[in-house]
């Protein structure tokens, strides 16, 4: 079997949802299990929702028309006849996303949050197993909270791995074209949980992992994985081959095109991993896989925004060791801070951090306690893999470098614009 994963930007219109079944045309659909994600922004979208939900804002319904009318015009456009049972399945899940909203008592964040965003890829696999079904092509329309069981931290929830190979072996369909959500998973009590935001890739490689899948192809908008983000940076280069453990280390300082946590269950396995263009679905992409050295040796630029750059010192002047390295970091795994560089002297402890949660001030209040605490907003954390000075000058241009820090084949800056 092979997994394809498709993300929001191939699936958020219905000349994008025309377009992967022209894909699947053209590569082949029997013995294949597609991963898909919410279409386009309906995440961001179904946040604006969650916000106004806990605001208690009288737009609360009209974000939500909002939703259902961005998927209805997708469907109108799609399906001629509007007593297509496609119509009735959407509005189903629209009804039980109001019926949450009516109904639920729990005032978690997090909780709500999970069951909420998941309407997304229900939704998108919904309308995309109908379409493909409209076009000739038999599919199994497979909810994956019913196979993936994590535990219950809503919002990034860890995979319990053994339950969920139990669940997923030999309970996929073969020689059908199986279609299924990203991102989602559930608790031992069935509620939805969600595996991290852009989770999708990570879905993919979980199933791929338990039923031994020949390969897992994430289909995306550019031709493969480049060298840099086109977005930042001119002239940008598509990377052929990769091992996996240079894809590791791009994922880990946060390369978007793979989710970090996509490549260890592949590399178990040695299942191979395809970046490819669904613009151009013949064209070979990029390939990941075993002893795939990276080529050409290009130096490669990964860039993190809106990062929090924290240094903490002690009041005192006295050294900062190990303990109280240990409760700093017992801090920022307690208010989900995510951190992306770490850089110490005698008595001083810089690191550069990702606050997707919000939770700094809360974090900050306890740390002030114990250390002097400066920190800036809004930076940018650029790290460049196979750094020459050729790369390094191009960060550093027209900014002000507030962090650098050097390996062998790594280079990490952090900056603000000037």
């Amino acid at each position: 079997m092979r997994v394809f994963k498709f993300g929001g930007a191939s699936v958020k219109d219905a000349a994008g949802i025309r377009n992967v079944y022209d894909v699947l045309q053209q590569v082949g659909y029997e013995d294949v299990l597609v991963v898909v994600s919410a279409m386009g922004k309906t995440t961001n979208a179904l946040e604006d929702v969650i916000k106004n939900y806990f605001d208690k804002s009288p737009e609360l319904n009209s974000s939500v028309q909002e939703v259902k009318k961005y998927h209805n015009q997708i469907l109108l456009d799609l399906f001629e006849d509007e007593t297509n049972e496609v119509f009735t399945a959407a509005n189903t899940h629209f009804n039980d996303l109001e019926y949450f909203l009516a109904h639920n008592k729990s005032p978690n964040y997090n909780f709500v949050y999970d069951q909420i965003v998941s309407y997304g890829e229900i939704i998108s696999t919904t309308i995309l197993s109908h379409f493909m079904n409209f076009k000739g092509i038999k599919t199994e329309w497979v909810d994956i909270r019913n196979y993936i069981k994590t535990d219950s931290t809503y919002r990034d929830a860890e995979v319990d791995w053994e339950l969920t190979q139990k669940n997923i072996a030999g309970n996929f369909k073969r020689n059908i074209l199986n279609i299924t959500q990203g991102f989602l998973g559930s608790d031992e009590n069935n509620f939805t949980t969600t595996l991290g935001r852009e989770g999708s890739d990570y879905t993919a490689a979980i199933l791929a992992y338990c039923l031994g899948a020949e390969s897992v192809t994430i289909w995306k908008d550019v031709p493969g994985v480049m060298n840099a983000d086109p977005r930042y940076f001119e002239n940008a280069s598509l990377l052929n081959h990769i091992s996996y453990r240079e894809a590791i280390e791009l994922a880990f300082y946060g390369a978007s095109v793979i989710h970090p946590k996509t490549l260890q269950p592949l590399q178990k396995k040695e299942i191979p991993l395809y970046v490819k263009s669904f613009i151009n679905p013949l064209l070979k992409g990029t390939a990941v896989a075993k002893g795939q050295d990276l080529e050409p040796y290009l130096p490669c630029f990964i860039v993190k925004r809106n990062q929090l750059l924290i240094s903490l010192s002690s009041i005192d002047f006295s050294f900062i060791m190990e303990e109280n390295i240990s409760e700093i970091f017992g801090l920022f795994h307690q208010f989900r801070l995510k951190v992306n560089l770490i850089q110490n002297s005698a008595i001083s402890f810089s690191v550069c951090v990702e606050d997707k949660f919000g939770n700094f001030n809360d974090c900050n209040a306890i740390l002030s306690k114990k250390f002097k605490v400066d920190f800036t907003e809004n930076v940018t954390l650029y790290t460049i893999r196979h750094f020459n000075e050729q790369a390094a000058q191009t960060v550093e241009d027209n900014k002000t470098v507030l962090l650098k820090q050097i390996s062998k084949e790594t280079m990490q800056i952090v900056t603000k614009e000037n």
